[in-house]
């Protein structure tokens, strides 16, 4: 492969900038309006969230998968905290225990996949995770994230009654991102998610000034356990440290996915070193108020898109990224984009999810008996999601952050699906060879 020129080295750096800027200021945005986060302490995760992302992207890039792909704030964690969050009056916990116990969960969880890595996790789930389960994972994860988003465009976060005019101009953002995506031609198509975010946040500044906030110019930036002060609520923590082994798919999709691109095996040791890693940043994400770290599949469709797969654009992109993380008024700036917005770009942008959980299914043939595979725990997932918080609050209080996950609880039942489908097979293939051998 030749070497790539300076110029569209500088300018592919640019482009995974915006990636990055894309997929993450609006995460503490919305973790810091979960936990009633004063609008300094949301500048100071965002200057985390930018300079923590840069550095994890590049150990990833020189000693962990070596592969260009973004190592970002994981959208399951992202589901499942604000889902925690989100259930505080029905435990009857303050969010600052609850947070507590979230940051002591995630220090366990990063440990325990650290040490589980070097010692082969990866080959192992690689058999877990078969393509009926990541169907699964990845259609519930896509289902969550959607509906916060959607209630961010309808206005929902800040009123308990649909804001028609922020719908509107939401659906009309929506509308151009798409349009840009599908009907554009190279670069337009490549930054159709920064253009989108550009054009609705100056339309959002003129049309709804009460939803800008003003800039902050002074942050401390470390803050540590700034959701709460380690507590242990063990229904949380173990929840937490189910959705830390449970993240682990990130990876073993994004880097399975990625050897169709690099057109090259994931050997061993790159899963080691890259759950290694991220085990390391989830630990710390817990102790700094961050959402825990994976591989983003959504790379893999970043890469496609722009035919650069070299790693020099990738170390650029994440160095400008600490850039605007280290100077405090760029973070306080872009800290003001509204949440319309935010959720906006980030509805159009994980739509490709459903994409992704289809294609782990292509191919596999369903009958009226093996439907059950899917059609089990992906409705299981979406129902319980469906149900309201305040319905688990006579279950034990230990197993109630858990089962009242619907993410968590379709993938657990996608798991003992796959089981019990494995072991029938396994034993249907005994008996046909003992029978075969009697005749």
């Amino acid at each position: 492969m030749g070497k790539l020129p300076v110029s569209i080295a500088f300018l592919g750096g640019f482009q995974w900038l915006f990636f990055m800027f894309a997929n993450t200021v609006v995460i503490p945005i919305s973790i810091g309006g979960a936990f009633g986060l004063e609008q300094i302490e949301i500048v100071s995760a965002i200057q985390r969230s930018f300079i923590f992302t840069g550095i994890a992207c590049i150990l990833q890039g020189l000693i962990g998968h070596r592969y260009a792909l973004m190592e970002g704030q994981s959208g399951l964690w992202w589901g499942v905290i604000l889902s925690l969050a989100a259930t505080a009056s029905t435990l009857n916990m303050e969010l600052t225990t609850i947070g507590g116990s979230i940051a002591v969960g995630a220090i366990i969880s990063g440990l325990l996949v650290s040490f589980l890595g070097m010692f082969g996790l990866g080959n192992l789930l690689k058999k877990w995770f078969t393509p009926v389960v990541m169907f699964v994972f990845l259609l519930l994860l896509a289902n969550q994230l959607i509906y916060i988003f959607l209630k961010g465009m309808l206005g929902l976060n800040n009123s308990e009654y649909i804001d028609v005019r922020v719908a509107c101009f939401s659906f009309v953002i929506a509308a151009f991102t798409i349009y840009l995506n599908v009907k554009g031609k190279g670069v337009i198509s490549n930054l159709s998610l920064l253009i989108g975010m550009v054009v609705g946040w100056i339309g959002a500044v003129f049309l709804f000034q009460h939803e800008t906030v003003t800039t902050v110019k002074t942050t401390p930036f470390l803050t540590w356990f700034p959701w709460g002060e380690p507590s242990l609520e063990w229904g949380i923590v173990l929840t937490v440290v189910i959705t830390g082994l449970l993240n682990t798919t990130n990876t073993v999709a994004t880097l399975k996915g990625a050897e169709d691109i690099y057109e090259r095996k994931t050997q061993p040791k790159q899963y080691r070193a890259s759950l290694m890693l991220s085990g390391g940043y989830t630990s710390l994400s817990g102790m700094l108020g961050l959402v825990p770290y994976a591989p983003y599949a959504s790379s893999l469709g970043f890469l496609q898109s722009t035919g650069i797969k070299e790693r020099l654009p990738f170390f650029i992109g994440s160095a400008l990224f600490i850039f605007i993380g280290a100077i405090p008024t760029l973070s306080a700036f872009f800290s003001t984009i509204p949440h319309s917005v935010g959720n906006t770009i980030l509805f159009v942008a994980y739509l490709q999810l459903f994409r992704s959980a289809l294609r782990n299914i292509e191919g596999l043939q369903f009958t009226s008996k093996t439907i059950y595979r899917i059609a089990f725990p992906a409705l299981l997932g979406m129902a319980i999601m469906n149900i309201p918080t305040e319905a688990f609050t006579q279950i034990p209080v230990l197993i109630q952050p858990l089962v009242s996950n619907g993410l968590l609880m379709g993938i657990i039942a996608a798991l003992l699906s796959e089981f019990i489908f494995y072991f029938s097979q396994t034993n249907r293939a005994i008996v046909e060879k003992q029978q075969s051998i009697e005749q």
